[in-house]
């Protein structure tokens, strides 16, 4: 038998809720045809030329417009937009168009919706995108980037949202953990 039997749906994601991560809203599209959903699913990639990795369940009805329009925003989010982070994720019902609706928008090089206020906006051009199951995995270029200072990120962890304070000890990080 292998691995992957022995490991049920439920269980993956009991273990994935002890992965704390950044909540960010990917939004994409414009005019009525403008939508987006959350996502933890957001990585640095590379630096040398500046690109991000974002997954997205290929069944979302974000990925047509996203796979149409070739460009899409990272709006990582602030600890005071847990709202916009419910509403993207369809907590209030919310659907395309209407998420937008409780925040201020506006956009950068891409066209893509950028959240007034977030903590940092990676606006991106997808380069690929690679099909895994039932996800795809997105490489973005990044082509400008915002950044708000003075408020910490809002983070998702055992199942919930948290807030990481802004004001964080910089000595601890430093210090090399001792074994």
């Amino acid at each position: 038998m292998s691995a992957e039997a022995l490991i049920s749906e439920a269980d993956f994601k009991l273990s994935m809720r002890h992965l704390a991560g950044a909540v960010s809203v990917i939004t994409v599209g414009d005019g009525q045809d403008r939508t987006g959903f959350t996502a933890t699913s957001v990585s640095s990639f590379s630096a040398e030329v500046p690109s991000v990795i974002v997954s997205v369940n290929r069944a979302s009805s974000s990925w047509p417009v996203l796979h149409r329009c070739g460009c899409f925003c990272v709006n990582v989010l602030a600890a005071d937009q847990q709202q916009v982070a419910q509403s993207f994720a369809g907590f209030d019902g919310r659907k395309g168009i209407e998420r937008f609706g409780n925040a201020e928008w506006y956009r950068l090089r891409t066209g893509a919706a950028v959240l007034e206020n977030a903590l940092t906006v990676l606006d991106c051009k997808l380069e690929t995108a690679f099909h895994h199951h039932s996800h795809a995995i997105l490489i973005g270029h990044i082509c400008a980037i915002q950044v708000r200072q003075g408020i910490g990120p809002l983070i998702y962890w055992g199942g919930g949202y948290r807030e990481l304070p802004v004001e964080v000890d910089h000595h601890v990080l430093a210090e090399p953990l001792r074994q």
